[in-house]
C-alpha cells in the first residue's frame, strides 16, 4: 500500500491563524481510526471562500469519512477543524446552519412529493414558513423538475432524483455546499445540467467541497484540487499547476482496426524512444517528450497486417497526472460504485448526509 508524505504540515501557531484566516474551511492534522483501518491520517488543508474544492483518490482513500468529519457526522480521533472561522471539533452543530450537504446516495423521503421533500427540508434548515413554499418551487423551476413537482420522489429517475436532492441541499441558501459523487450514475444530460448548476453556484459565491470519481469533471469544474491516497493527501494544488510540468509532454492514440495481439514488443524494439500502453485490445497510446510522428507508426502496424482506424493527438490531461501522483490508474476509482449506484430510494434520513464509514 502507497505510504504518501502528507502535503502540508501547519508547524506553528502563525501558520495556523494564517490559514484559518484565509479559508472558509480548515482542516488540521485529521485522523480518524476504524478498528485496525486507519481512514485518515493526519490530513491538513484549506478550502477557500468561493473556490470548488476538488477531493479525489480512490476507494478506501478516506473522502467520505473526511466530509463526515467536517460535517459534524463523525468526530476526528485528532486534529481541529475550522469552518467560516468557527472551531467546530468538538461540536459539529455550531456550523450546520452554514453548509448544505448532497450525499453520494439519496437521502431524501422515497414516500414524499418532490414539492413535499424540498419543504419539509427546508423546515430542518430552519427556513421560516412563510418562504418554504417559494423557495421548493424556485427550485423545482431551476432543476426542470416542475412536472414531478407532485410525483412521489420513488418513482423518480436517477438524474430526476440526483437533481431534487442537490435541490434540497441549497435549500437555504448555505454559505459552504459538500457535493459527494454528484453526478455518478446518471443520464448524459443530466449530469451535464448539474455541473453546468455547480458552476452557477459557484458564481453566486458559493464554496464547494466536492469529491468525484470522474476526474474530467473534476478538471473541468475545480479551482484547487487534493488528491488523497490511503488516507493521506498527496497533492495539492490548482488544476494549471497541476497540469504545468505536463506541458511539453505528447500523447497520441491509435485506434486499430483489430486487436494488437502480443506486439508490445515489437513496438519497444522499433520505437525505443516512445512509450506505450494498451489500454485496450485495438488501442495503443503514445507518449514522448516531443511531437510524435504518425507516418511510421501507420508503417509499422501495416508491415505487421493491422491498419490504424484512427490515430488522435491528445493534450494531457488531469487524469495523466494523477497516475503519476498517486500510481493508480483511474479504474481504481470508477470501480469504487456497487450496482445500486445513485438515486436508490433512500430511507430517509432527513437532513443527516452519508453517514459513517471509511471509504
Amino acid at each position: 500500500m502507497i505510504r504518501p508524505q502528507p502535503a502540508r504540515l501547519i508547524t506553528s501557531v502563525c501558520d495556523r491563524q494564517a490559514l484559518t484566516n484565509m479559508n472558509m474551511i480548515t482542516a488540521e492534522h485529521l485522523s480518524k481510526q476504524f478498528g485496525d483501518v486507519r481512514a485518515v491520517d493526519d490530513v491538513s488543508f484549506g478550502v477557500r471562500e468561493g473556490e470548488i474544492f476538488g477531493f479525489l483518490g480512490p476507494n478506501g482513500a478516506g473522502k467520505t469519512t473526511t466530509i463526515n468529519m467536517l460535517t459534524g457526522l463523525a468526530r476526528p480521533d485528532t486534529g481541529r477543524i475550522t469552518i467560516a472561522g468557527i472551531d467546530c471539533t468538538g461540536n459539529g452543530r455550531a456550523t450546520q446552519s452554514l453548509f448544505g450537504i448532497v450525499p453520494d446516495e439519496s437521502n431524501l423521503y422515497p414516500e414524499l412529493t418532490g414539492f413535499d421533500n424540498l419543504s419539509f427540508c427546508a423546515a430542518l434548515y430552519g427556513v421560516r414558513k412563510a418562504d418554504r413554499g417559494n423557495r421548493a418551487r424556485e427550485l423545482l423551476k431551476t432543476f426542470d423538475l416542475n412536472d414531478a413537482a407532485q410525483r412521489k420522489f420513488g418513482g423518480y429517475s436517477k438524474g430526476m432524483k440526483r437533481k431534487l436532492t442537490l435541490a434540497a441541499g441549497i435549500i437555504h441558501r448555505p454559505q459552504i455546499l459538500f457535493l459527494d459523487e454528484p453526478t455518478t450514475g446518471i443520464d448524459v444530460n443530466s449530469a451535464r445540467q448539474i455541473r453546468r448548476l455547480i458552476g452557477d453556484l459557484r458564481q453566486a459565491g458559493t464554496t464547494i467541497f466536492l469529491t468525484t470519481h470522474y476526474i474530467e469533471e473534476a478538471e473541468r469544474l475545480c479551482d484547487r484540487i487534493a488528491f488523497i491516497v490511503a488516507g493521506r493527501i498527496v497533492q495539492i494544488d490548482t488544476v494549471e499547476s497541476l497540469l504545468q510540468p505536463l506541458h511539453d509532454k505528447h500523447i497520441m492514440m491509435l485506434t486499430l482496426a483489430s486487436p494488437s495481439g502480443g506486439i508490445g514488443e515489437k513496438l519497444k524494439a522499433a520505437f525505443p524512444a516512445l512509450a506505450f500502453e494498451a489500454p485496450a485490445p485495438n488501442l495503443i497510446r503514445v507518449e514522448a517528450g516531443y511531437p510524435i510522428q504518425v507516418g511510421p507508426l501507420v508503417r509499422f502496424f501495416e508491415d505487421q497486417g493491422i491498419d490504424i482506424a484512427e490515430a488522435r493527438r491528445m493534450r494531457p490531461t488531469l487524469e495523466d497526472v494523477f497516475i503519476k501522483v498517486t500510481g493508480l490508474g483511474t479504474e481504481a476509482m470508477r470501480k469504487e460504485k456497487g450496482a445500486g449506484g445513485i438515486g436508490g430510494g433512500g430511507t430517509g434520513k432527513g437532513r443527516g448526509g452519508s453517514g459513517g464509514g471509511s471509504a
